[in-house]
């Protein structure tokens, strides 16, 4: 009997039931950029242009911090399906204490975002307004950084709907809260971008403080004490956290790197291609936060089965995620196949002038990114399944090799001398993606020599 073909249907049920709130959770967190982005361009271009460059600088740095802390959860998942409470909250409070070690540092370099953007040879103005903007934003960094912490511990506990809950009425406030501080609304001062920075530090700090009270309120989490014993130093968990977490960290950046690589590509081809490739990419990064929902419920599934010593469960857990992945990506290509024009219409007037270059552009480039999208499902979620198995360096290499190297080689090669131009830059992405997708499911049905070493020391305390 094949690998694959030993999942065991009853897996689906609980990793879908821990799926759909993360994966809610991760499109609410997509909305509240998509929000800022759209009223940014409400205030102008160069104030759209300026909040998109000090972001830039921002989202970098919470990106590698974010990498970092994706480790909590599996290993916060091991301390319950091993059941050792205090390791659990060991886990939780050395996450909070490597995000604001990391975080604090971080906010401090987004304090010179204005000097940085000027070295990089950025329009002044535009730079003294990107600094103003983040002046006033860097200090939703460490909340934000506690917010990832706290999630990866409803999610270890397999009750993330608190979270949702939380994220959704961050939605809500962060819109409101930009209209009144943007625009002069509610009687409040018309700040402009400054109000959008000021806006989006407090939604980041009411989400953290408000999962945090509930998590004080709700019987089911306050038996576990979360806070008892927050600043008693663990420097083992500690350094674990930052050791499995810094290559996933260099992972996600390396990963935005390539991205940002086949910009600069496309770039070359003129603004029509450009545009048609920002409307394609865009859909396909909304479509991606399903995928991240399932890897992050995945992640935790495998975690708990290796806190267990159960190692049947880590190979249903990793292969039921990565079916339920491919039939929810399946469903979004068709979509991209299907009605593509209507797609690129949510973003772009067909009959508006100077629109039809960029709208059969987008058209065009969303038939590329429904393959490029289901490869892409599939790899997050099983890198989850390897991150769950505390393997967090095999991802790093494969983006590096696979994605760096043959994926943006490719592309650049069939870009620029075979002159496929954008459609190039796309069928490289999709190769990468290609590449790292059959080395992780080798690597995960390679997973024996990794379980061995990770059961052992994950046994069940003893009753």
């Amino acid at each position: 009997m094949t690998d694959v073909a030993a999942w065991r249907g009853g897996e689906w049920r609980p990793l879908l039931a821990l799926a759909v709130p993360l994966a809610l959770s991760q499109l609410a967190q997509i909305a509240i950029g998509t929000t800022d982005v759209v009223m940014m361009g409400w205030l102008g271009p160069e104030a759209l242009a300026a909040g998109s460059l000090g972001s830039s600088v921002f989202f970098m740095l919470f990106l590698i911090g974010l990498g970092v802390l994706l480790v909590v959860p599996p290993l916060a998942a091991e301390a319950v399906g091993a059941e050792k409470p205090d390791l659990l909250r060991a886990t939780i409070h050395q996450g909070l204490w490597v995000a604001t070690a990391i975080g604090v540092p971080f906010a401090v370099v987004v304090w010179f975002t204005e000097p940085i953007l000027l070295l990089l040879g950025q329009d002044a103005a535009v730079a003294a307004m990107a600094g103003d903007y983040q002046r006033v934003m860097l200090w939703g960094m460490v909340p934000g950084l506690w917010l990832v912490v706290l999630r990866g511990y409803v999610s270890a506990l397999s009750r993330p709907r608190a979270l949702t809950v939380v994220l959704l009425l961050g939605v809500g406030f962060n819109a409101l809260s930009n209209y009144g501080l943007m625009f002069g609304n509610f009687g409040l001062p018309a700040l402009g971008l400054v109000g959008a920075g000021i806006s989006s530090s407090l939604v980041q700090t009411l989400m953290c403080l408000g999962l945090l009270a509930y998590l004080r309120i709700d019987r089911g989490f306050r038996e576990h004490r979360l806070l008892a014993g927050l600043f008693r130093a663990d420097w083992a968990r500690f350094r674990l956290i930052l050791k499995l977490g810094t290559p996933v960290g260099i992972t996600l950046l390396c990963d935005t790197g390539v991205l940002s690589g086949a910009v600069m590509l496309i770039g070359l081809f003129g603004a029509g291609q450009l545009a048609g490739h920002a409307i394609a990419m865009q859909c396909a990064m909304v479509a991606l936060m399903v995928p991240l929902g399932i890897a992050q419920a995945t992640t935790v599934r495998v975690g708990l089965a290796v806190g267990r010593g159960d190692r049947i469960a880590v190979g249903d857990a990793g292969w039921s995620g990565t079916v339920i992945a491919l039939i929810a990506a399946a469903a979004v290509a068709m979509l991209f196949w299907m009605v593509p024009d209507r797609l690129a219409g949510l973003f772009l007037d067909r009959a508006g002038p100077d629109a039809g270059p960029a709208f059969a552009m987008a058209v065009s480039f969303l038939w590329l990114a429904a393959l490029f999208h289901i490869l892409q499902a599939v790899v997050v979620v099983l890198a989850g399944a390897v991150r769950g198995m505390r393997d967090t360096t095999t991802a790093l290499w494969f983006v590096i090799g696979g994605y760096w190297g043959v994926g943006f080689g490719c592309a650049a090669f069939l870009a620029l001398p075979l002159g496929l131009e954008g459609k190039g830059v796309w069928i490289g992405l999709i190769v990468g993606y290609a590449v790292m997708t059959l080395g992780l499911i080798r690597r995960f049905r390679a997973r024996g020599p990794i379980l061995d070493k990770l059961v052992t020391s994950s046994a069940p305390a003893a009753p």
